[in-house]
């Protein structure tokens, strides 16, 4: 159940609403009418970016997955980049924002002022802005990852630039 304050209660584990929240009510018919329903033909090329292709775009230099000009045009707030061993790097990076890093496959070293880590897939690790670092492939082979920068744009629906 969905509660009119956003939190989602799992009924199925036995999860029940608070006395003091009502479920979210359901949209009426002629609110329907004006929510949005993209057809395939509008999701597949503009909401849907392929891992060989974020491979191939990321041989020389990170390909931008989601921003302002990346696969997935939108600007909620964040950037993401998908980085593979060719694309990563050397240059340690200091930055006014945080760093998230997200492994996709392989094994990767995280490189900061005082120490580095390994990380691995599934991992997911925040940088803190001002710390100088930089991330490369821990292994031979094919490496992937994701990194989320915040950027000054505003959280808010959907940009369609």
């Amino acid at each position: 159940i969905l509660s009119e304050k956003g939190r989602l209660y799992d009924t199925k584990k036995g999860q029940v609403l608070p006395p003091n929240e009502k479920p979210m009510p359901k949209l009426t018919d002629k609110e329907l009418l004006n929510y949005p329903e993209p057809s395939t033909l509008e999701v597949v090329p503009n909401h849907v970016a392929r891992y060989w292709d974020m491979v191939a775009l990321s041989d020389t230099a990170p390909a931008k997955v989601i921003g302002e000009t990346g696969m997935l045009r939108d600007k909620p707030g964040f950037e993401v980049e998908f980085l593979t061993r060719n694309s990563c790097g050397n240059a340690m990076e200091e930055l006014d924002r945080s760093d998230v890093i997200m492994p996709v496959r392989g094994h990767w070293k995280l490189i900061y002022e005082g120490g580095s880590l390994t990380l691995n897939p599934g991992d997911t690790v925040s940088v803190p802005s001002g710390v100088s670092h930089r991330v490369k492939p821990a292994m031979t082979g094919h490496c992937s990852l994701y990194r989320i920068r915040a950027t000054s744009d505003p959280a808010g629906p959907t940009w369609k630039g």
